[in-house]
Parts: C-alpha cells; structure tokens; sequence
C-alpha cells in the first residue's frame, strides 16, 4: 500500500484478544482493505448502504467531496475492520466547526459501522481518532438514530457524550406491528378512494404495478431518471440527470447495488410508461426508500401515494425485510399519513478534552439556531 493508506497509526489495547489500531485511508482508493471495508457494511450492528463502498466510493469520486477520509479501527492480528465512517471537517450549524460523519442529503443517515463484536472500547477510540485526523475537538454523528444499538455503544463507550438535536422522521416496522401501521395507512376510505383512481386511469390505458430489483431494475433505473427530471425537481435542478456527475454517481451506484441485490424498484406503469416510482435500497434486512418521482401530469390521480403503499405492501410481504426508513423530512405531507411507525433521530456531539467540552456547549447553541431556521423555511413551502 502507499500512499495515505499506509498512514496508520496502532493503539494496542492491554487485551491480547483484541489489539485495536486506528487507521484512515482514502475512501475512493481502499486497496486490499476494499474486501474488510464490505464485510464490515454487511455485518454492521445497524445496516447503512451509504457508509458502504457501494454507495460511498462513487459518491465521493463523482461528487467532488474533497478532504473525506474513512477513518478506521480495526483488529491488528486479522486485520478485521471493527468500527468504519467516513468524516471530514463541516460547519455544524452557521458557525462552529466540527469533525463530523459525512452523512448528507443524498444519504441523510449517520450510523457508523460497527461489528458486532467490537470491544467496548472502540467507539472511545474511534472518537479519538476522528479529533486527531481533522484536528477539531469536537465529533459530531448527526442522522444517528437515537434507538439504535449503534447510538447505545457510543453513548455506554464515549465519556461526556451530549444529544445535541432531536428530531422523529416516518419509518416502519416489520411483521404484525408493520401490519397494523400498513392498516392505519390503507384505511377503508383511501382505499375506496384509490379503488376509484385506478378506474380513471385504467380507462386511460393498462395499468400496472411493477416491483423490479437485480438485474431488472438497471433499465427500469434508467427510466426513473427520466420521470424525475421531467417534473419539479428537473425544473428546479435537483434532479439526478440535472448535473452530469450526480447522473453518473447514481447510475454506478445502482448498478453495484442491484449486482448484489441491493436495490428494488416500485413503480406505478400506464400503458407501459411510468407515472410513479420510488427506488429503495436494501441493507441489512431493512428497507431505505432513497429517491421518489411522479408524473405531474398524473397529480390528480395521487401515484406518488399509490407507489409509497404498493411498496409498503411488498416490503411486508418480504420475510428477509424487517422494516424500513423513510429517510424523509420531518412532517413530510405525503409521507407520514403513510408510513405510521415514527423513528427518533439526532446529533450526538463528542468531547474530546478541555477544548471539546467548551465547543461541545457552543455547538449545542449554533445547531439549535439552524435547525430553528431550518423548520421556519420548511413552514414556509408548506404555506
């Protein structure tokens, strides 16, 4: 290896059964350690395809993210990855600046990867290591779902830990729970109501309900992009086909996920065009619904609505999917009449010394501001 791959610095631990190093390498360039790295994203505690390589190495190569490094602990005898995030330095509201997971709007979920069998000390470790290697004090892992087993070791394993924002986006559960919340959603009036679109529509052409993954889904893929950029979020430059490196960071993406089987298309066809999608990706037995795109030509029919819940209904039908998140905005209109189960999400800020501590007070205050304006602006649209 060369390069900043053979950076590592080692920390050996007083257990001989668990000699820990840190390491940090370039998440576009991992080498031999490519294989450890998907291991790591395929056992990890909690599942989050965008800290795996599939999602994260072209991400990072099309979208032109400088000075994000994957910053590693691993196992020094097996050179088993045992805790892995991608960090860089960030603006934590207006004005402070922290060392933070790279969790962004293309991927709004902060989980690190942790093996299941990580010694109690690696998250204090790993937090030490992310303050060394961007040179700030104070570790922020913002999108951490509050709940999970992830947020419970950091919180047990890292002195002086705070919840700096809180927040709860719609998500759903598996099995009888995720029944009696898909039974909230489809009540007796919306399906009447859905029972009477879908006559409209059929009288416009055959009407169909697709659920594609594999292989299947990389043409289907193709055609999302289209109905995405022909509606607001074309309009708006949102759009993934609006900007030629997030087109291609999304095609690679797709198609290394959909080789693995980690990616399925639901959509809503007439007469063989596609009035409503959302594409979802699959990890860890749990269900992200990543992107959504209708025909607006078609708004009165609500598709965008009828996909959510035919998807809902095949995640349910699916024994390997446990249950889902939405990743969506917090009271997002369509979205949470839909998805019933509710997910409590935050920022954790981590002190690391004297100075940590300090910034740790000041964060709180600069993230509490931008979020407020965050949900004054998000009032606003909804007027």
């Amino acid at each position: 290896m060369t390069g900043e791959q053979a950076q590592g610095t080692r920390n050996h631990l007083e257990d001989p059964l668990a000699v820990l190093e840190t390491w940090v390498c370039d998440p576009c360039l991992p080498g031999g350690d490519l294989g450890h790295w998907r291991e790591l994203a395929d056992r990890s505690l909690d599942p989050n395809p965008f800290f795996g390589p599939d999602f994260l190495m072209p991400f990072l190569e099309d979208t032109g993210r400088k000075g994000v490094r994957l910053a590693v602990i691993r196992d020094s005898q097996t050179g088993r990855w045992l805790m892995a995030a991608p960090v860089g330095r960030r603006e934590l509201g207006f004005v402070l600046k922290a060392a933070s997971l790279w969790a962004t709007e293309y991927g709004p979920l902060g989980v690190p990867l942790i093996a299941p069998e990580a010694p109690a000390e690696t998250c204090g470790l790993f937090t030490g290591h992310v303050a060394r290697l961007t040179g700030l004090p104070l570790v922020a892992f913002p999108y951490l779902p509050l709940n999970s087993l992830s947020a419970g070791r950091i919180m047990e394993g890292v002195p002086g830990v705070r919840i700096a924002h809180e927040a709860v986006r719609a998500s759903h559960d598996g099995g009888e729970l995720g029944a009696a919340q898909f039974a909230g959603a489809y009540t007796v009036r919306r399906r009447k109501e859905f029972a009477r679109l879908i006559r409209r529509l059929e009288d416009k052409g055959r009407l169909e309900f697709r659920s594609l993954s594999g292989a299947e889904a990389l043409p289907v893929f193709e055609q999302f992009l289209q109905l995405e950029a022909s509606g607001w979020k074309g309009a708006r430059g949102s759009a993934l086909l609006s900007h030629p490196e997030t087109a291609r960071f999304a095609r690679t993406m797709i198609a290394s996920r959909a080789e693995r089987g980690g990616v399925r298309i639901d959509g809503v066809f007439l007469a063989g065009e596609p009035i409503a999608m959302l594409v979802l990706l699959i990890e860890g037995g749990r269900a992200f619904s990543w992107k959504i795109a209708y025909d607006e030509a078609y708004a009165r029919y609500s598709p965008g609505a009828q996909a959510t819940l035919f998807a809902l209904e095949r995640s349910l039908a699916d024994p390997s999917i446990t249950g889902g998140d939405s990743l969506a905005v917090p009271g997002h209109k369509m979205i949470e009449p839909l998805w019933r189960g509710r997910m409590s999400y935050g920022t954790l800020l981590c002190a690391v010394g004297p100075a940590g501590t300090l910034m740790c007070g000041l964060g709180r205050l600069d993230l509490a501001a931008e979020q407020g304006l965050r949900r004054v602006a998000r009032k606003l649209l909804r007027r």
